[in-house]
């Protein structure tokens, strides 16, 4: 806890910023959610016809994965905050609804008989008898939805979206245990005092309540706080020429973020936003570069050919040009800068497993597949350059497989989880995990050049942008890359300290050049 308490303290700023975005995209979410879930609700109980309806549609949207409904929602949303409040309004319209349509129902029908009979009209049954005797069982669901809708923020970052998730999801890739306990916190603490508030207004608004004459100033601060104060401020950040950069949830990729982000700031007028870690990588954050959503992002040669133009066959350098004019011509993107080096897949199992089967080659593993549990992150197993061609070109058959975000391999080897899985050449856990990596005998993986990709309309937009870029070719070299990422996930620097060191040195030495 002290290790959590003195990351909150050193990196407040950033958690001050997430926590804004988190009570931004929650308190949206939560006002749809309540003045759609409480209007159907009524509905359901006014009109019998429709309650089977209204509830059994509430019940089914309910049973869909959150995972699932994110990724239905991308094509139509596209990438971002909006996908996200999108998501969890629908997930909080059934607790609404199921409340409202309960409290209602269960109001005794000899009230509501002696207000009819006194000539009250159905619209003021509702209003002055139905609504205000619901109310501490509509408060009820209110207070389970709020509680939901912030937890089940924290998954908003898989989509690109803000909140308090990115630091959850980022402590699970940089192995940052400290990082992701933060995150927690702040979310069960948010939950926790958003309850307490909602349940003191509810006993304001009661009848017969004593505390009637600050209701509304109660209400009114409510609503100020949780939704006017960080809409203000999230417009006011917006302010001035912008662009918007997205990474992938690995190391490398928020260490390139930030050197972009950084160098792009230093020497233009552009401020710059990064969307980390989007959750699917190439798969989501495609779309959303096509779209708009992204102006560019780090992108890897071998994946745009294979995963992206869906080629047959391995990239290779001297395709590069059918490369960029495919991009140019499908999407309307640029491939712009080689940053000097490469981030291939390999195969690596334990030391332990290498010396007792004598594995050196990937080939080896054929006689022993059958024994392996093979673990990877999802798109590894979709990609043309993944697994299937994988398994087809070495003849293998492995026990089982399992699916692990890309943050997770390496804690899954080392418990013995899973028993070979693939890495990246410049993954910065490779040096301290005890692992042998297995020699590509036969040549199967790709060039995976590190470039970036960027929207044409963005460089024409920005003319200075393209040059910023540039300079930056020919700058990293695969070892100091590992290097890098291993200093980030060794816990000793964070991925803008070591963006800043590498932009420092670059300057020095371009200096010393031009000397």
């Amino acid at each position: 806890m002290s290790d959590v308490l003195k990351l909150l303290w050193q990196r407040h700023e950033f958690f001050i910023e997430l926590f804004i975005q988190h009570v931004l995209i929650c308190s949206i979410a939560i006002v749809i959610a309540s003045v759609v879930g409480i209007t159907l609700g009524v509905i359901a109980a006014q009109k019998q016809k429709t309650s089977a309806l209204l509830l059994g549609t509430s019940n089914f949207i309910y049973t869909i994965p959150s995972i699932s409904m994110l990724g239905f929602l991308i094509p139509l949303t596209g990438i971002g905050n909006l996908t996200a409040i999108v998501a969890l309004s629908i997930y909080g319209l059934l607790p609404m609804v199921r409340s409202t349509y309960t409290g209602i129902k269960n109001i005794d029908p000899v009230l509501l008989e002696a207000a009819r009979g006194m000539g009250c009209s159905e619209r003021q049954v509702l209003q002055k008898i139905k609504l205000p005797l619901a109310l501490p069982v509509i408060v009820s669901g209110l207070r389970n939805m709020v509680v939901m809708t912030i937890a089940l923020a924290g998954i908003a970052s898989f989509v690109g979206a803000g909140g308090l998730g990115v630091a959850i999801y980022r402590g699970i890739t940089l192995n940052n245990t400290s990082m992701t306990l933060a995150g927690s916190l702040l979310i069960a603490i948010f939950a926790l005092i958003s309850d307490w508030l909602i349940g003191l207004v509810g006993r304001c608004l009661a009848p017969g309540s004593k505390a009637r004459h600050w209701r509304i100033g109660a209400l009114a601060a409510l609503v100020s706080f949780t939704i006017v104060v960080p809409l203000v401020l999230a417009i006011g950040a917006q302010r001035g020429a912008r662009i918007t950069i997205a990474t992938k949830p690995m190391t490398e990729q928020y260490i390139l973020g930030q050197i972009l982000k950084q160098k792009i700031e230093n020497d233009t007028n552009l401020q710059v936003d990064i969307v980390q870690g989007v959750g699917g990588g190439t798969a989501n954050i495609q779309p959303g570069i096509e779209k708009g959503d992204f102006d560019l992002y780090p992108e890897y040669t071998g994946t745009g050919w294979a995963a992206v133009l869906k080629e047959e066959g391995n990239y290779q350098a001297d395709k590069f040009s059918t490369l960029q004019a495919e991009y140019s011509k499908r999407y309307n993107l640029e491939w712009v800068t080689s940053y000097g080096f490469q981030n291939t897949y390999a195969l690596a199992v334990p030391k332990a497993i290498a010396d007792k089967y004598n594995l050196e080659k990937i080939s080896d593993l054929a006689p022993i597949s059958d024994q392996l549990t093979f673990g990877a992150e999802p798109d590894f197993f979709e990609r043309e350059d993944g697994y299937k061609g994988l398994t087809e070109k070495y003849r293998l058959k492995f026990a089982s497989t399992k699916d692990l975000d890309v943050g997770l391999k390496y804690d899954a080897i080392r418990g013995k989880q899973i028993q070979i899985m693939p890495i990246f050449t410049t993954d910065g856990q490779l040096a301290d995990a005890n692992l042998k990596v297995l020699k590509d005998n036969l040549n199967f993986y790709p060039s995976y050049e590190c470039m970036n990709i960027v929207r044409k309309d963005t460089l024409k937009k920005y003319p200075e942008l393209k040059s910023v870029l540039e300079s930056l070719n020919g700058t990293i070299s695969e070892p100091q890359m590992a290097k890098m990422n291993h200093l980030v996930e060794s816990g000793k620097k964070t991925p803008d300290e070591i963006a800043g060191d590498f932009l420092t040195q670059l300057s020095s030495q371009k200096a010393s050049t031009n000397e």
